[in-house]
């Protein structure tokens, strides 16, 4: 198994095993969702993929968004989170797919907006599983990296400090998806949310 395998595998266990009551244990985020969808802005009739959707509660908010003549797709790569979503009701808004959003079983540049919570800790390959989103997206279209809760709350909550190397601070994050055919337009990062929103180039 090389490390890519090996990290999706690990990242399978640790949210199979919690997929059952993830809602009950983050009750308040929510909304926060629906909000960042509101940002995100997908156009009424496009496409938009929910990369690493786990439970899919941003579902109904991009269904909502892109209307009855648009495509909402909901890719994860733990089977029980989308068994959960699936329960939840949420595959009446969306179709639902098992993918690892590094390798991802769709066409070049035939999404128009990707939505991502939580995602780009999970991606074992940063550069790499960004550019694969790029490549399904076309151009001018924009991406949503969202979390309900800021980087500060965020290692608090798992009792870490912040550390240079974050991944999501706004000097790491920048250039990674500059290398990786994304342009940063909007960063927020605050105790309740944090989201970077950035547009595809070409």
């Amino acid at each position: 198994m090389d490390d890519h395998q090996a990290e999706l595998a690990r990242t399978r266990d640790f949210f199979a095993v919690r997929a059952a009551d993830w809602e009950e244990r983050f009750p308040d985020d929510g909304p926060r969702y629906a909000q960042a969808v509101v940002a995100l802005a997908p156009a009424p009739g496009s496409v938009v993929l929910d990369a690493g959707c786990g439970t899919g509660r941003a579902l109904p908010a991009l269904r909502e968004a892109v209307g009855e003549r648009g495509t909402v797709l909901g890719i994860d790569l733990t089977p029980e989170m989308l068994q959960q979503a699936a329960r939840l009701g949420r595959d009446a808004v969306a179709t639902l797919l098992v993918g690892d959003c590094g390798r991802l079983p769709l066409g070049d540049r035939v999404v128009d907006t990707v939505f991502a919570a939580g995602l780009i800790t999970h991606l074992p390959e940063p550069a790499a599983n960004l550019a694969e989103l790029a490549r399904i997206t076309r151009p001018g279209g924009r991406l949503a990296l969202f979390h309900p809760v800021g980087r500060a709350a965020l290692a608090a909550r798992h009792g870490r400090a912040l550390t240079p190397d974050d991944l999501r601070a706004e000097p790491n994050l920048r250039p990674l998806l500059a290398g990786s055919g994304w342009r940063l337009t909007d960063y927020l990062d605050q105790d309740d949310r944090f989201l970077a929103l950035a547009g595809r180039v070409d």
